[in-house]
């Protein structure tokens, strides 16, 4: 079960956009083997006493002092993976507003990387996705400002803003020789997390877009609508997390559960005893056993890793697509105190039931399907993953870089979903499809 408590857990691919989030204990992270090694701690911090002074007392002009303070927190969780960073009281508003489900923007989901944005997947129907930016899209400028030397929080709040108003992104796409400018009108984001479609008049198709905090019951309304529309006709499901950033681990593990009777869902190891635990399935499974398929792609991340990750390891879904993003590694949010913010600070990592590590590997799918990319795109449609972030947690083994993240626009088009559809059928046959339960190893 799942502690409540004020701090707030993330293993979101997009870092101050999107994140994974659970409760957990507050709790201090830092350890001391020796009085010695306290001692050099309290040396560096004495050091950066005196460079603060220096600067207050010396620079050209009076600096403002909270914010050489905030820069140099920032600077300091840079320095230890992407994921860790600070938020200012107004960013953890923010974050806060965001896992509800509902915020102003422009709706994509970022990441830093060299100094710049890069688009991780814009948002269905939002803005940002009907103004066509595009997975690995990178944002140099926000209104003519450059993104060189902002954080990313502070980027993201210049894209956000008032509803009707405008920004204008200068983007940088693989393939085209010049950066190119978009205008963009802000809107509402009202994220729907969970659509689903009868397909072919018997499969019951499920697109879940994030983990906010509707998702799982977004989940129990899409399948009860599926089966009212098909009655007893009902054959399979497919669950579709392509570009799928992230979101609420207690969702990713409530949508876990709903397909699984028994068994661990996904374990975190840390530092200390607070960061190691496991979360286990109980008895219900809401599709009453039918068939399960899950849709993967280079754009599936964190949550999504999560679910796609227990339900294959149990064998309860067979997984098709490409390769998954590869980030298994846990952000904390530890407030600060009132009025001082909130770190989010790496603490731990994440393991599939039969115990692997996703961090910078992904889950491989149990049937790989590549889509047929039009010409034009197809310089911009492999997403790098997380083994390619600049100071990211290594893996466990091989590292995994590039994977295919496009989907078609149109359905019919979805090579994955036809896949997906003959297997149901028995158009195709498959050895993985469907997976016996009975033949997964387990921890």
């Amino acid at each position: 079960m799942m502690r409540k408590a004020s701090s707030l857990i993330l293993l979101g691919a997009a870092a101050g956009v999107a994140g994974t989030l659970a409760a957990t204990q507050p709790h201090l992270l830092i350890e001391s083997s020796s009085a010695q090694a306290a001692v050099g701690s309290y040396g560096q911090l004495s050091l950066f006493g005196e460079v603060f002074e220096r600067v207050r007392a010396n620079y050209v002009e009076k600096p403002d002092e909270r914010k050489l303070v905030e820069s140099a927190i920032n600077g300091m969780l840079a320095g230890l993976d992407p994921h860790s960073g600070y938020m200012d009281p107004k960013g953890l508003r923010d974050m806060q507003v965001q896992t509800r489900g509902e915020f102003g923007g422009l709706g994509i989901e970022v990441t830093m990387e060299e100094g710049l944005i890069k688009v991780v997947a814009p948002i269905d129907d939002t803005p940002a996705a009907k103004a066509g930016i595009r997975p690995n899209d990178i944002i140099t400028h926000l209104n003519e400002e450059p993104v060189q030397g902002l954080t990313l929080d502070q980027a993201v709040d210049k894209m956000r803003g008032r509803v009707n108003t405008k920004i204008k992104l200068k983007v940088m796409r693989k393939g085209q020789e010049k950066p190119f400018e978009v205008v963009i009108t802000r809107d509402i984001i009202h994220v729907r997390p969970v659509r689903s479609r009868l397909e072919d008049g018997d499969v019951g198709f499920i697109r879940i877009t994030q983990f906010s905090e509707q998702t799982a019951e977004g989940l129990k309304k899409a399948i009860a609508d599926l089966n009212t529309q098909a009655g007893n006709r009902l054959k399979a499901y497919v669950i579709d997390l392509r570009n799928n950033p992230g979101g609420l681990l207690d969702q990713a593990i409530s949508i876990s559960d709903a397909f699984l009777e028994k068994g661990e869902i996904v374990s975190t190891r840390g530092r200390t005893a607070q960061e190691t635990q496991r979360f286990g399935a109980h008895a219900g499974d809401v599709t009453k056993g039918k068939p399960l398929i899950v849709l993967i792609n280079g754009g599936s991340a964190s949550a999504s890793e999560i679910v796609a990750g227990a339900l294959q390891d149990h064998h309860r879904a067979t997984v098709i697509g490409t390769r998954s993003f590869g980030k298994g590694s846990v952000q904390t949010i530890i407030p600060l105190g009132s009025g001082n913010g909130a770190l989010r600070l790496t603490t731990a990592r994440y393991f599939t039931p039969s115990g692997r590590s996703i961090q910078a590997k992904g889950i491989s799918p149990d049937i790989e399907v590549l889509q047929d990319v039009p010409e034009e795109l197809k310089e911009s449609t492999d997403t790098k993953g997380e083994a390619s972030l600049r100071g990211h947690l290594k893996a466990e083994g091989k590292e995994q870089t590039g994977s295919q993240s496009y989907i078609p626009p149109d359905p019919k088009d979805d090579k994955a979903l036809h896949t997906a559809l003959d297997l149901i059928h028995g158009v195709q046959k498959h050895p993985a499809y469907p997976p016996d339960p009975k033949t997964a190893v387990l921890r």
